[in-house]
């Protein structure tokens, strides 16, 4: 008899009191829902992976990776949610609600995954380089997340969702101030879109902002670039609207990267060509073609207007600066990486006060990687350098010239 009124004991507790039998069948009913979930998600997942290693396609892949079907085993529970209704009787209109509600929050959560996978799907396109989408689908993401705010609220409330949005439409003024950014970082990646003026992996450099480096996420508020010291700095994106930045992508699909580097020349280096000169540059191959040429073409000219010989001042002369840069100029004509094709110059600028003059090299190299172009330059520009004593030229160096003229 005792052992009876020990088991029946709760029961009866529970039947006489009816916040205890709405507590109890409240966690019987959740407890329910969250081992529905469990099944589901278990079935779901494993199913998916098994079903999409037997596929081709990459699509199922992506779900799977993105947990899409994790998510879709949230509508689990609300099956056993409804069918709990019929032991919450009084209760049903308000747990209607709460149900389509939780719907509601389910279906926003599958849809976001579902973006997410079809994202990476595009991303598998040669196409995504050049025009990324991340920051529409974040964009899509966010009307989502209103869109399904706005319905959980107008179910828990019983009204017309399309009677809040349009309640909404009054507060347009707070929303523009709210998502200012968001919208000027819309419109900012639209028009970068359209004219075609970034892309993931493009070599990007905006001093205003620090960054000069390779763009490695474009989203709908950010892009990131990894400078090249390994740091990453992020854009806000509205501001490639009005920041100017250089994008170095058409550089590397020219095929051609310039080289613009000058050589100061010592000035009081600089002199007429005498014969010791002339025969000794006349054995190098790049030179002796043009220095014949250019001295028959002197003599007939000092002819003409008959210069007199005995003043190197009298007539044309060829200077010992104008064989280096027409000798600079057949050297890079006959580089195998220089292109050909593209402007190549050895010019002389303005000089500077106490700079000496500028001889400049204004060329294009065949490799536009930044290693191997500053490998060609370099090259270059060593054996410019070390050619200049050939011509009886100097390198200008501020202080050396000056300890060179005092210990004289």
């Amino acid at each position: 008899m005792n052992l009876n009124l020990s088991f029946d004991l709760p029961v009866t507790l529970i039947d006489r009191n009816p916040i205890l039998d709405l507590a109890a069948k409240t966690g019987i009913l959740l407890l329910a829902g969250l081992l529905a979930f469990l099944l589901a998600r278990t079935l779901l997942t494993r199913g998916a992976r098994a079903f999409a290693r037997r596929t081709r396609s990459g699509f199922d892949d992506f779900l799977v990776e993105a947990g899409f079907f994790s998510r879709a085993a949230l509508l689990a529970p609300a099956l056993v949610f409804f069918w709990g209704l019929e032991f919450f009787s009084g209760l049903k209109g308000v747990l209607d609600h709460l149900i389509f509600a939780y719907l509601a929050v389910a279906v926003v959560l599958i849809l976001a995954k579902l973006l997410d996978a079809l994202s990476r799907l595009y991303l598998t396109f040669e196409v995504s380089h050049r025009r990324p989408i991340k920051g529409y689908v974040q964009l899509v993401k966010l009307f989502i997340y209103m869109l399904g705010g706005v319905s959980v609220v107008a179910i828990l409330l019983g009204q017309s969702p399309w009677g809040l949005l349009s309640g909404i439409g009054a507060m347009t003024a707070v929303l523009m101030l709210v998502f200012r950014d968001t919208i000027l970082s819309l419109v900012a990646g639209i028009q970068m879109s359209a004219n075609d003026l970034l892309h993931t992996g493009d070599w990007i450099e905006m001093p205003a902002m620090n960054a000069d480096g390779t763009v490695v996420d474009i989203a709908l508020n950010t892009v990131k670039v990894q400078n090249w010291d390994m740091t990453v700095t992020a854009i806000p994106t509205f501001k490639f609207l009005d920041t100017p930045f250089k994008n170095w992508e058409s550089m590397t699909k020219s095929g051609g990267r310039r080289i613009k580097r000058a050589i100061m020349i010592d000035q009081s280096s600089i002199r007429f060509a005498d014969p010791e000169l002339k025969a000794r540059l006349k054995k190098v191959q790049h030179l002796a073609p043009f220095m014949e040429m250019r001295q028959k073409e002197i003599d007939a000219a000092n002819r003409a207007s008959g210069a007199d010989p005995s003043s190197p001042l009298n007539g044309r002369r060829m200077t010992n600066i104008g064989l280096f840069r027409h000798y600079a100029l057949e050297y890079l004509r006959s580089h195998p990486r220089i292109r050909q094709d593209m402007t190549l110059l050895v010019r002389q600028l303005q000089p500077h006060a106490d700079d000496g003059l500028p001889l400049e090299i204004y060329c294009f190299t065949s490799e536009t990687a930044w290693a191997l172009h500053e490998d060609i330059k370099s090259d270059i520009m060593d054996h410019l350098l070390a050619a200049l004593p050939e011509f009886g030229l100097r390198a200008y160096q501020r202080n050396a010239l000056v300890d060179s003229r005092a210990a004289d």
